[in-house]
């Protein structure tokens, strides 16, 4: 079953973290998280990498299971398999993309999620996810803005047109296999 949360800007509403708690089946001091700051490359992105971090401590997963990994190279599906969760960060959207791809780690990824891992995107993770560029993960068939004044319509999302989708701060898109919600 796939389970994909794209945030505009993390855990920052207590929906969306409530949100990403429900998508495990474990206790949430047992889930393992992959952390990928990657998108970060410019000084304000970086200034929000604790933030991020956060989202993750406050979602009651220990420090000691989160592993900071940024796609200097490929991670094998099977060393991925070992997480459950993949929380990628915001920042560059294109040099993020770039990296997924170039690296190889898209093949594992889509893999990961396929199989039932969580992918969490925040902002530039998100858009990653959708048809704002070419090469995409292609997670859900439409375009994304995040960190808008006004958001789109809270419900199911009909992806078979390609809409174009607002995301306020705090809001996010949660994806259970082929349903598509804006929450």
């Amino acid at each position: 079953m796939k389970k994909i949360l794209l945030t505009s800007s993390g855990f920052d509403s207590n929906n969306v973290l409530g949100l990403f708690k429900s998508l495990f089946d474990k206790e949430m001091s047992s889930v393992k998280s992959l952390f990928i700051p990657t998108a970060a490359n410019s000084p304000e992105a970086i200034a929000v990498l604790p933030e991020c971090m956060n989202d993750l401590l406050k979602a009651d997963i220990i420090s000691k299971n989160i592993c900071v990994f940024d796609l200097h190279c490929n991670m094998e599906y099977n060393e991925l398999c070992q997480y459950d969760v993949v929380y990628f960060t915001g920042g560059d959207t294109q040099y993020l993309l770039d990296r997924i791809n170039n690296t190889g780690f898209n093949e594992s990824l889509n893999n990961f999620v396929e199989n039932g891992g969580v992918y969490v995107g925040v902002s530039a993770g998100s858009m990653v996810a959708t048809n704002n560029l070419t090469n995409n993960l292609g997670f859900i068939n439409c375009t994304l803005s995040v960190h808008t004044e006004v958001a789109s319509v809270v419900g199911t999302i009909d992806v078979s047109d390609n809409p174009h989708i607002d995301l306020k701060d705090g809001g996010a898109i949660l994806i259970l296999d082929n349903k598509y919600e804006i929450v």
